[in-house]
């Protein structure tokens, strides 16, 4: 343009704050001042949402200092982009002195104190602006829903949701990825396919976002045949969506399944990234294909130029050890660029515990005592390994140490889904209204597996008690309490689906493998690690978990 006057650049500015990169705006910003183009109210405002966008706090403070030295402070369209920008940067506290002074405020600046409460985990005092907005939004909604959502408040993302379906407010592509991550989070098939339903009457499936979301939601909910179903009728796919497939597979014990995606995805001519081999990896490690990882791994530099972050080195660390190749593992974290963290001390403490190698397992427990000090996972495993060799006292002796220092386990639980509820079971859990069934029926399971071959294995029960007393604290885990009330209340023939917050217990995991057998039906339990999926007698595992 031979000439340019503010309009001019203030569209520019605008254009790029909103369509990116927000960087451009920024600079154009400062070479309009450079060139003392005279401004008005505009361009700030564009300007400071592309901090918002960027985040870039300390060029947002410099544009409100401007703002200020320019009288602009009191403009609401600037005191909104204010809101916006301090929410998204992280200072709430600044974006909330700002929005309490504001005369009059639109949705746009009651919408940014909500994300930014959420961004910052508070929830509480999100809800409070939100229930305080006197008109609302999709986008007022979706903050809160994705806030619900990302701060593992999925059953409140789920009622926020039946709210929205209730008063039949404006629903897009974002409301759909919000209330299907809730449903991932919480594993809650039924309602994640009714969720499903619903995009499709409302035309969001062919959306790439929410196609996505589809495909995680039914990754993590076990449902592995809907999740690969769903992917080969995608009709676009990005990187997302293949590393989703690809991290599936991998979760679900199917590393040959996760590899050969893998394939078809660089077949396709898709530029795979340093998440597309944390999935790779993972496959590997939990199907125990431990020459493919090495050369995954290898071919990561050489063959794609991603230099492995702490992410694959556990992965390594974790297929290593877990095979038995204790020695390479910790030569792989001696030569480590950086220092372990505790993921990879941890890695390395499982597999010792695995393997029953008693000083490498000391070693690595000392090193995440000084990185963690108050995680019980450390104390816990250590104190297995002492069990498992007989050593008691040692394994007191760890005890008393986590109470000493105020360490306290994390209780294990289990829980399943049935009509759109969710029924939660702790180990020998008599809490339930129906106990005396649940009970009956597993007693009943227990008694018809022995007879084909099942025998406890009580050498798990790390507890020095009587052998009779063992069996009887294996009987009722949380898993199996689970089990029997799903076979209770799901039509015979039908996958139960059963979720642990902590590793499956070895006996329970042979036991689900019979009951599997004797009673025709698919087991699908998800631990802390994996997927299980437990058919006629045998596991996705291949007992390599």
């Amino acid at each position: 343009m031979p000439e340019r006057d503010g309009v001019s650049w203030n569209v520019m500015i605008a254009g790029y704050a909103k369509h990116g990169p927000a960087e451009e705006a920024l600079k154009l910003h400062w070479q309009m001042q450079h060139l003392v183009v005279r401004r008005d109210e505009y361009p700030l405002a564009s300007v400071l949402s592309a901090c918002a966008c960027l985040p870039d706090l300390q060029h947002g403070r410099q544009i409100h200092s401007s703002v200020i030295k320019e009288g602009f402070e009191s403009d609401a369209f600037v005191e909104s982009a204010l809101v916006d920008m301090y929410a998204k940067c992280g200072c709430v506290e600044d974006a909330r002195r700002i929005f309490e002074k504001m005369r009059e405020r639109d949705v746009v600046s009651w919408t940014s104190m909500i994300a930014g409460y959420a961004c910052c985990g508070n929830m509480e005092d999100a809800r409070h602006v939100f229930d305080e907005m006197p008109e609302r939004n999709v986008f007022s909604w979706n903050a809160m829903l994705a806030g619900f959502a990302q701060n593992g408040l999925g059953e409140e993302a789920l009622k926020l949701w039946c709210q929205m379906q209730r008063i039949e407010t404006q629903i897009d592509s974002v409301t759909f990825v919000a209330v299907l991550s809730a449903c991932a989070s919480l594993a809650t098939l039924e309602q994640g396919k009714q969720v499903h339903g619903h995009v499709i009457r409302t035309g969001f499936e062919s959306d790439a976002f929410v196609g996505s979301a589809l495909l995680d939601m039914y990754a993590k909910c076990g449902s592995i045949e809907n999740a690969h179903q769903h992917f080969e009728k995608m009709p676009k796919r990005d990187v997302v969506s293949w590393n989703t497939m690809i991290t599936a597979y991998a979760q679900n014990g199917y590393g040959e399944e996760a590899l050969q995606i893998f394939a078809r995805m660089l077949q396709a001519g898709m530029k795979a990234n340093h998440i597309t081999f944390i999935g790779v990896l993972s496959g590997c490690n939990h199907a125990g294909l431990v020459d493919e990882g090495c050369h995954y791994f290898d071919s990561m530099r050489k063959d794609h130029g991603i230099a492995p972050i702490i992410d694959h080195y556990a992965c390594m660390v974790d297929l290593l050890g877990r095979a038995g190749y204790l020695d390479k593992a910790l030569d792989l974290i001696n030569d480590m660029a950086f220092e372990p963290t505790a993921t990879i001390w941890g890695a390395l403490l499982g597999a010792c515990r695995i393997h029953g190698n008693m000083e490498l397992g000391k070693y690595a427990a000392e090193c995440l005592f000084k990185l963690e000090p108050h995680s019980a996972g450390p104390y816990v495993l250590l104190s297995n390994i002492y069990s498992a060799a007989g050593m008691w006292e040692d394994a007191a002796r760890i005890r008393k140490l986590m109470k000493e220092r105020g360490v306290a386990k994390k209780p294990g639980y289990s829980w399943i889904e049935v009509n759109n509820k969710v029924h939660t079971f702790c180990v020998a859990d008599r809490s339930n209204p129906e106990s005396v069934e649940i009970y009956t029926t597993l007693e009943r399971l227990t008694e018809q597996i022995k007879q084909i071959g099942y025998v406890p294995d009580t050498n798990l029960v790390l507890h020095d008690v009587e052998e009779e007393y063992k069996e009887h604290l294996l009987l009722y885990h949380s898993e199996r309490l689970a089990i029997a009330f799903g076979l209770i209340h799901t039509p015979p023939g039908t996958p139960v689906r059963v979720f642990k917050n902590l590793r499956v217990c070895g006996d329970c995991h042979t036991a689900i493998k019979f009951i599997s057998r004797i009673v025709g039906r698919e087991f699908v339990v998800r631990d802390a690690n994996r997927f299980h999926h437990f058919r006629e007698g045998s596991c996705s595992c291949g007992d390599y978990w």
